[in-house]
């Protein structure tokens, strides 16, 4: 080849890169021209409508556009409409950029000054930082997090976060201050409520004392609220914790006597301190049960096949290889993937549900242990087996009836009769097919709880609340203990309406008004001897009237049909204290005791899990 010929396409190849860079600012144009791709040497364009080839100078379009619009009418129309929607759509674009990056010097120095601390802004912020920390229970110290404070930041830069110190020493006693004023004069118009307790130790194994309030509010509606959980350094006598107990309440404004019942445990220094301030108490029936479980235990046989369930449990925890070998062969049995269960010695019903789960993944557990030289000593024998089956068929259907009398949302009180009345002749019966030690069991279960449950008081007090849930009325109570559970009632109901009665004489006069007596001397009547009776005869034709009303209404009450178990009681006395308004006090008054004393034991284990080691 020549060096004019290399010279010549040298030269070419700088004019179509140059032409097509242009592409990027006359795309318009491109739109209808190209170059031909198999002739490298071509220096000029190609019409793609006429295929002609037009002659431009270095990089000009200026051609481009006179061919178009000489020769092709129709699509240099269609480019000058282009052109105006491109050139209109980069004037607004640069208009609305020019008016979010131009600001003025005070809208500048605004976005960047910080808030003043007495500004409403800044306190609504900290306010509900100080909410969040206290509602989800979180360590004060996550205010130090650099997450957290990036996070606020973000989301308003002006804000500077208070230290850890404000929080613990200002926003939040401050917000406990609020919270429980609002609260105490919400109970200043409690006329009766329950109460629960229990004494609890910390990581650090300081001692508190807590105390926790429940009552049918105006709306039927059953409240629960911890008063406190403070620190009691002192002795755990009986006499401290009474005077412990009587200090809270006075805290906070509430008449002893109009407290029906304390739930606690069977510990006997705080069965002493209720004893000592002359209160009512409730058993735990949470606590008796898993005392009368723990008392059914007691068997060699029960020990061992416990003590291998612990330890299989252990072999799987301790071993990541062991629970990938047990789920794959729970895949291959079709088993359900479910892990073992660890058990806790305070809760009873952990231990079932380990028992339970070792039953589920017997043969699961047999074929992993069995390739194991090390642990196959672990594996359960068929006496184990059966001694595990005989505690699961006694004690599995406890578990439901252990739940539902611990919540605090509903009702649990009237349950408690209803509940040993059904262990008694259903849950508990000794069965045809019952093995030797599921007898044993249940019988020992039964024998602790009717003792614990028997005393006078508790009879009364649970045969009172039962015959006040329309759902069960006299329905499990004895026939020998119905005549003194009415009786009682209505002893109670004459109280109230001669309390009403007394009220109601000693009301003050209103203000601005003046009694004749105070204006003229009562002129001084001689007395007939037949007034010495008016009295007593008034009083008796009231106490009469009051007797009658009592009655028939406690009558009409009774009549009535029983509701459904699963209708809640407090929706049906809301819509029937009308009807029945002397019986509904007392149902919004003996309803709201808890049946255990779960709602302290909570508060402790929220407190346990937020204070942690750090």
């Amino acid at each position: 080849m020549s060096e004019e010929s290399e010279n010549s396409n040298s030269s070419s190849k700088p004019v179509q890169e140059e032409l097509i860079a242009r592409r990027g600012s006359a795309s318009l144009a491109w739109r209808w021209f190209g170059f031909d791709k198999k002739d490298e040497q071509q220096t000029s364009p190609i019409c793609r409508i006429c295929r002609k080839q037009i002659a431009v100078k270095q990089s000009a379009t200026t051609n481009l556009f006179h061919h178009l619009r000489t020769t092709h009418k129709t699509q240099f129309e269609e480019y000058e409409r282009l052109r105006a929607e491109q050139n209109s759509t980069a004037a607004t674009s640069t208009v609305q950029k020019k008016t979010q990056t131009q600001q003025t010097l005070a809208e500048t120095f605004t976005k960047k000054t910080p808030y003043d601390k007495t500004s409403e802004k800044w306190k609504t912020i900290t306010n509900s930082v100080t909410s969040f920390i206290a509602r989800s229970m979180l360590p004060i110290q996550s205010v130090e997090k650099d997450g957290f404070q990036e996070m606020l930041h973000t989301l308003d830069p002006r804000y500077n976060l208070p230290s850890r110190r404000y929080f613990s020493e200002t926003a939040l006693p401050k917000l406990y201050e609020s919270c429980r004023q609002t609260l105490s004069h919400k109970l200043q118009k409690v006329t009766y409520y329950a109460t629960t307790s229990d004494l609890w130790s910390s990581r650090t194994s300081e001692p508190y004392l807590s105390l926790t309030i429940h009552f049918v509010d105006e709306e039927w509606h059953l409240q629960s609220f911890c008063l406190q959980t403070c620190y009691f350094p002192e002795d755990h006598t009986g006499e401290l914790i009474a005077q412990g107990l009587k200090d809270a309440l006075s805290s906070w404004s509430l008449d002893d006597k109009r407290m029906v019942c304390m739930t606690t445990d069977s510990g006997a220094n705080v069965v002493s301190a209720l004893r000592i301030n002359n209160w009512q108490r409730l058993p735990c029936f949470g606590h008796r049960l898993h005392i009368a479980i723990e008392r059914s235990m007691r068997d060699p046989r029960i020990g061992r096949a416990l003590g291998v369930c612990k330890k299989v449990v252990a072999a799987f925890s301790n071993s990541w290889k062991k629970k990938k070998a047990l789920a794959k062969v729970q895949q291959q049995m079709n088993l359900p993937q479910h892990a073992l269960i660890t058990e806790c010695p305070t809760r009873w019903g952990s231990r079932q549900r380990m028992v339970e789960r070792i039953l589920e993944q017997h043969k699961a557990i047999q074929q992993v242990l069995s390739e194991d030289k090390k642990h196959r000593h672990l594996i359960p024998t068929w006496q184990d087996v059966e001694v595990l089956e005989s505690i699961n068929k006694a004690l599995g259907p406890l578990l439901e009836f252990t739940d539902a009398l611990s919540g605090e949302q509903q009702v649990t009180v009237s349950y408690v009769t209803p509940v040993l009345s059904l262990f008694n002749n259903d849950v508990l019966a000794v069965q045809s097919d019952d093995t030797d030690l599921t007898k044993d069991i249940k019988r020992s279960i039964l024998t602790y709880l009717n003792s614990k449950f028997a005393g006078d008081n508790v009879v009364e007090l649970l045969g009172m609340a039962s015959t006040l849930d329309p759902r069960f009325k006299h329905r499990y109570n004895k026939d020998e203990q119905i005549l003194a559970i009415e009786s009682a009632l209505k002893a109670e109901l004459m109280a109230l309406g001669n309390e009403e009665d007394q009220q109601a004489a000693t009301v003050p006069e209103e203000e601005g008004t003046t009694s004749d007596s105070e204006i003229l001397p009562a002129k001084k009547k001689k007395k007939s001897f037949g007034s010495y009776f008016k009295k007593t005869q008034q009083a008796n034709r009231v106490e009469e009237s009051l007797q009658t009303a009592v009655e028939k209404e406690m009558q009409s009450y009774l009549m009535i049909p029983e509701i459904d178990s699963d209708t809640d009681p407090l929706s049906w006395w809301k819509a029937q204290e009308v009807n029945f308004p002397r019986i509904g006090k007392l149902a919004r008054k003996y309803l709201c005791i808890p049946a255990s004393s779960s709602p302290s034991e909570r508060a402790f284990s929220t407190g346990g899990n937020v204070v942690t080691e750090r």
